[in-house]
């Protein structure tokens, strides 16, 4: 079996997950695409090279109620040909995806994978039931599938 090493670690920025919390405006699309653009940027990384981006998220509402992770990547500027996945295991989400990134490299399934976690505790449902959701990332609103997949018909 492959071994799978990790290359690179970056942390988004922590504040308080309330309605009113520093980071309230943030998305958690806006946290994992600015996360992925800069594992990109500081490893002059070809997009090309990955196989799949692995996110794990607790809540899913809003942008990250679809795929975050690949609406992320999208958004980051990783490409249409990049796939991820978005995983919930609850408080584990974020160690259960680098995990799951891990073992498709181990199993000799994919080269390269990027995992990590997104969650924006300023906008749960679970947290804070009366935060109305968010409009959907103007980058993601001009493609045709996600029309599909996170606008109302």
């Amino acid at each position: 079996m492959a071994d799978a090493f990790i290359y690179d670690a970056i942390r988004t920025p922590r504040g308080r997950g309330k309605a009113d919390g520093s980071l309230h405006e943030v998305t958690a699309l806006n946290l994992a695409a600015q996360t992925l653009a800069a594992v990109k940027d500081r490893n002059k990384l070809d997009p090309a090279l990955i196989d799949d981006v692995v996110l794990g998220c607790v809540d899913p509402v809003g942008e990250a109620g679809g795929d975050i992770a690949r609406a992320a990547a999208l958004v980051a500027g990783f490409g249409d040909e990049v796939p991820g996945i978005q995983i919930n295991r609850f408080c584990a989400s974020g160690l259960d995806a680098v995990n799951f990134a891990a073992a498709e490299v181990m199993s000799g399934q994919h080269e390269m994978t990027i995992g990590g976690g997104a969650e924006s505790m300023s906008e749960s449902a679970s947290a804070h039931p009366a935060v109305p959701g968010r409009s959907i990332h103007p980058l993601l609103s001009q493609r045709i599938f996600c029309r599909r997949a996170f606008l109302p018909t």
